[in-house]
C-alpha cells in the first residue's frame, strides 16, 4: 500500500518580473504565458512525486520583490521551503536574491532554511545575460544551498527546480536520514 501524501507549502519570490509566475504555471499547468501581468499573488496545487514520496503540495507565486518590500506573514506561515528567482538578464534581480534571503532568515530568527536558486529565462542569447551560470553556483555555495538555472519558454529545468527544493526540505525535516551529498546541489 502506497504511503498517503506529504503537506508541503513552498513560496516562489523573487525581484519583478524574473518570471516566477512562468515557472509556476509551467510546472503545475504545463504552459507559457507569452504576455506579462504583474502577481499580487497566487497559489497553485501539484502533487509532486519525490524518491518513490507523493508530496500535495501547495506553491505560493509571491508579488515582485525590491528592497524595500515588507514580505508579509503568509510568506513564512507554514512555509517549508522557498524558490528564490533571479533572471540571468539582470544582475539587479540577482543581487536581491542577498536580500530577500536575509529578510527570510531574519523574519524566520534562523541561520538557514530549505530553498533552491533559480536563475530563470536560461535560454536569452548570450549577449542578454547579465548573470553567469559561475554566479549561481557561487551564490549558491555561499548559502550553502542548491541552485539550477531554468526556462520557463522551453521547460528547461523547471520541474528539476522544484524537485531539488522538496529534497532541501525533506533534509531539513529528517536530518538523520542518509541524502545523496550535502545539502548544495549544483546543477
Amino acid at each position: 500500500m502506497p504511503s498517503p501524501s506529504k503537506q508541503r507549502k513552498i513560496a516562489i519570490v523573487g525581484s519583478r518580473s524574473v518570471g516566477k509566475s512562468s515557472l509556476a504555471v509551467r510546472y503545475v499547468e504545463g504552459h507559457f504565458i507569452e504576455s506579462y501581468y504583474p502577481t499580487i499573488e497566487n497559489t497553485f496545487s501539484k502533487e509532486i512525486r519525490y524518491k518513490g514520496q507523493e508530496y500535495a503540495t501547495e506553491i505560493v507565486d509571491t508579488a515582485g520583490q525590491d528592497e524595500y518590500s515588507i514580505l508579509n506573514s503568509k510568506h513564512f506561515i507554514g512555509i517549508h521551503g522557498y524558490v528564490l528567482v533571479y533572471s540571468v538578464a539582470s544582475k539587479q534581480s540577482y543581487e536581491m536574491i542577498h536580500v530577500i534571503r536575509d529578510k527570510i532568515l531574519d523574519h524566520l530568527g534562523v541561520s538557514w532554511v530549505p530553498l533552491v536558486i533559480v536563475g530563470n529565462k536560461s535560454d536569452l542569447r548570450p549577449e542578454q545575460r547579465q548573470v553567469t551560470v559561475e554566479d549561481g553556483k557561487k551564490l549558491a555555495e555561499k548559502f550553502d544551498c542548491a541552485q539550477i538555472e531554468a526556462s520557463a519558454r522551453f521547460d528547461t529545468n523547471v520541474a528539476k527546480a522544484f524537485e531539488l527544493l522538496i529534497g532541501q526540505i525533506e533534509k531539513a525535516q529528517n536530518p538523520n536520514e542518509p541524502q545523496d551529498g550535502g545539502k548544495c546541489v549544483v546543477m
